[in-house]
């Protein structure tokens, strides 16, 4: 149902009431009412007329979007916005020029600039915005919305401000007058969105309704890609295809039952493609809003400001209380002991752990928490110390895989270790935050998962990437050890892959080539063996065994329980061998923290390497 209108008699007037159920902005229901009197009804204006349209497909023309994303007022964003429309300049057309909101134009979208008065940035929450426009010709694309768009994101470039874009397309424009020039056109605008994040720009993108083709292919290169800051947030209404399903049914290829079970959020949420997901428009340019606070570069800066938080940057987290889903934790801290945690082997939340290190002073925001087969990474935003944080967990507790699982993988997700896509998040996740915060990672990560499913499923390459995405980042990151760190994960975050990387280790926890158990078990099975041989118990066993006195199969009984024991013993003489103090001795390691200072010393490590970071950037 799109609205009810009900028209009443009043004392002295009629009165027209219109409620309508789902609002296209924030989905909740609004009821207007206005007197009717005797005046005569007029003719629909082009602006009523675009209403109506946008109206009928539940969604709202730019200015309205315009209007709303300024009214916003969220996490530091101290009141509302001033939005100015923009158009292309008549003197200089690759140029723009402030025009009057509401202008005659003649392109399917409106570019213009959008501040907020803000908290933390004395010159204010400045971006450029970009939104389509459904209600003319399906939002298509040609030479004057390419145009537009390019000078949009030139504007964007030369002040030094990131890019919003609220997606609406129905694609290349198809016409009896214009043929392959407009995808000459859209193939412009690709390459100045390839070449404006090459060199560090950032774009948003939302997804409310339809992109088709280019459109889908604009938003990819804006935000899908390793070396891409920006991120996508999706609406479950919206949807990103390459060719819509009656012309994918009309060509003979495989369609689905509508363009949202082609590209909408059952798909793109579980690729990865969506980052953020959002019930409506008004709560994902919410999330942006929050996002901003923790990834804003002001123009002129070069870095995420620092600010002064509320919370002690010197509390003691182990006191806290443990909150995590799996565990029979009573506090953080007993995730550290070796009373409670001997071995550091029981599984645990580690959201739990991440949301008690970060600043209490602002909500953490998780990127990619849909992705499937990456559940055993999680991605935050949040803050430390006053220090805006891209803090990354490795997921501590086996997670239970949706679906099917393959007879040639793993039936879940196990904990402290990298599957593909889990790779994957990762290193996308240390390319959006370089050059933009520091990245602290909380590690139990035993290592990449070798199952043929994974390395179907290109487990090399992803891990490879995160590698990469280590030695080209630009600014400090911070390794924390805080169980277990073994196998060829360990390498991807060696300090010998860039100078600004500080690994540090927890007290008791254990750092190695391999773990003890697989080190008993695959690599010393010989001296396993060899001890079991000379074991008292199995040589008198041995020797009733010969003389008739014991039976086959209680030998065997006997010589499996001594090999088991001695190989847990063996397992653990390897972990003694191989601890954080070795590691710390060989130079692998920086130092080993107390978990009492954990949060304490993650702080003052973090500020003091943003402090020499950006003191060699002034200098150079």
């Amino acid at each position: 149902m799109e609205k009810v209108v009900i028209i009443a008699p009043g004392d002295n007037a009629k009165w027209k009431i219109e409620l309508t159920p789902s609002h296209a902005w924030n989905g909740e229901a609004t009821v207007a009412s206005m007197a009717l009197g005797d005046m005569a009804i007029s003719n629909l204006s082009k602006d009523d007329v675009r209403l109506i349209r946008a109206r009928r497909r539940r969604q709202l023309t730019p200015e309205q979007i315009a209007e709303f994303m300024a009214q916003s007022v969220v996490a530091g964003v101290t009141g509302p916005g001033t939005f100015t429309e923009y158009d292309l300049d008549e003197n200089q057309p690759e140029l723009l020029a402030q025009v009057e909101t509401g202008h005659a134009r003649d392109a399917n979208l409106v570019v213009g600039e959008l501040i907020h008065p803000h908290a933390r940035f004395t010159s204010g929450l400045r971006r450029v915005v970009i939104i389509g426009d459904l209600t003319r010709t399906m939002g298509s694309l040609a030479e004057a919305e390419c145009r537009r768009v390019i000078a949009a994101i030139d504007h964007a470039e030369a002040q030094g401000l990131p890019v919003e874009w609220v997606t609406f397309s129905s694609g290349a424009r198809i016409s009896f007058d214009t043929g392959t020039e407009n995808l000459d056109w859209t193939a412009r605008v690709l390459r100045k969105i390839i070449e404006f994040t090459e060199v560090g720009g950032t774009i948003y993108v939302f997804v409310d309704g339809p992109c088709v083709g280019a459109q889908s292919y604009w938003n990819a290169e804006a935000m899908m890609l390793n070396h891409c800051r920006g991120a996508l947030f999706m609406i479950p209404r919206g949807y990103m295809i390459l060719t819509g399903k009656r012309a994918l049914e009309h060509s003979g290829c495989v369609s689905a039952s509508s363009n949202e079970a082609i590209g909408g959020l059952p798909i793109m949420a579980p690729n990865g493609e969506a980052q953020y997901i959002a019930p409506t428009l008004a709560s994902a340019y919410e999330m942006l809003l929050r996002h901003y606070e923790l990834t804003y570069i002001e123009p002129g800066k070069t870095y995420t400001s620092r600010v002064v938080a509320s919370d002690p940057a010197d509390r003691d987290v182990t006191g806290e209380a443990y909150t995590g889903t799996i565990g029979d934790f009573a506090t953080v801290g007993e995730i550290f002991s070796d009373v409670t945690n001997p071995g550091r082997k029981k599984p645990f939340d580690i959201r739990a752990v991440m949301t008690t290190v970060l600043d209490r002073d602002v909500q953490p925001l998780e990127r990619w928490p849909e992705l499937a087969g990456g559940e055993t990474a999680v991605v935050f935003h949040g803050q430390l110390g006053g220090q805006p944080v891209c803090m990354i967990g490795i997921e501590s507790m086996p997670v239970q895989r949706k679906g099917n699982s393959p007879t040639h993988g793993p039936s879940s997700w196990t904990s402290g270790t990298l599957y593909p896509d889990s790779s994957r998040k990762v290193a996308r996740a240390i390319h959006a935050a370089s050059g933009v915060q520091p990245v602290v990672v909380l590690a139990n990560l035993s290592g990449f998962d070798g199952s043929p499913e994974s390395l179907r499923n290109r487990q090399l390459e992803f891990g490879a990437e995160i590698g990469r995405a280590v030695v080209q980042f630009d600014g400090p990151i911070i390794f924390c050890v805080i169980s277990r760190y073994h196998g060829g994960a360990y390498v991807v975050f060696s300090q010998c892959l860039n100078d600004r990387l500080e690994s540090v280790a927890l007290e008791g926890t254990f750092a190695s080539v391999i773990g003890g158990g697989p080190a008993a078990a695959v690599v010393f099975p010989r001296v396993v063996r060899k001890r079991v041989d000379a074991d008292n118990r199995v040589i008198e066993a041995r020797a009733k065994l010969k003389e008739g006195a014991l039976q086959p199969l209680e030998f065997d009984r006997i010589r499996r329980a001594v090999h088991a024991e001695i190989q847990s013993a063996v397992a653990t003489e390897f972990d003694n061998i191989h601890t954080v103090q070795r590691a710390r001795d060989v130079g692998s390691l920086t130092d080993i923290l107390s978990p009492k200072t954990l949060r304490h010393s993650l702080c003052e490590r973090t500020h003091t390497a943003v402090d020499d970071f950006l003191a060699q950037k002034q200098n150079a």
